[in-house]
């Protein structure tokens, strides 16, 4: 059974779509007035004026070095298990990888690269990261002009990330050990 909707049907002045035309024409009036003689400006000079972005915006994940120029991440591969697209790949070193200056660091990373591509900017890599190494910029125009320079490798990722001036776990852990070297613990 079907439903039959009785319309009804258009005016002279309708069939003509003059009272269309002329509210657009008063919609396309007002805005040239407000723009011209009130200078309510409705575009902005992209390079020049950027967005204000709100407090919970999350941008593009950066990896931080310490104050002392030390890369911050262990190479626990948290971020990249947890990283839903995929676009986190850590190549963690070889026994061999741990360094003298941070003897209480596991291994930090070989390689470290992001892919912007796949990246989707959740910033659940920054919630796992045990050591704070990564951070999520305040970055909404990344561009390249072919895939490969949007695939960020470790150096690229530290200079943008900066310094962090959180705390330097593996530094208070070697003071730490010194003294307990220089005065042991009488029981």
């Amino acid at each position: 059974m079907a439903l039959v909707v009785n319309r009804k049907p258009l005016t002279f002045w309708e069939k003509l779509y003059l009272p269309a035309i002329i509210g657009g024409f008063k919609v396309t009036m007002r805005h040239a007035w407000r723009t011209l003689f009130e200078g309510k400006k409705v575009t902005m000079e992209y390079p020049e004026q950027k967005w204000t972005l709100p407090e919970g915006y999350r941008g593009a994940p950066y990896l931080v070095r310490d104050q002392e120029g030390n890369t911050k991440c262990v190479s626990c591969q948290l971020c990249e298990f947890v990283c839903p697209p995929k676009a986190i790949r850590i190549t963690p070193p070889g026994p061999a990888g741990i360094t003298a200056d941070r003897p209480n660091a596991e291994k930090m990373p070989e390689e470290f690269e992001i892919n912007f591509l796949r990246c989707i900017y959740c910033g659940l890599c920054q919630e796992v990261c045990p050591e704070e190494a990564i951070f999520l910029q305040k970055d909404y125009s990344i561009t390249g002009l072919t895939r490969q320079e949007l695939v960020y490798n470790k150096e690229k990722l530290l200079a943008l990330g900066g310094v962090s001036p959180g705390i330097q776990k593996w530094k208070h852990k070697a003071e730490e050990a010194k003294e307990q070297e220089t005065f042991p613990v009488k029981v």
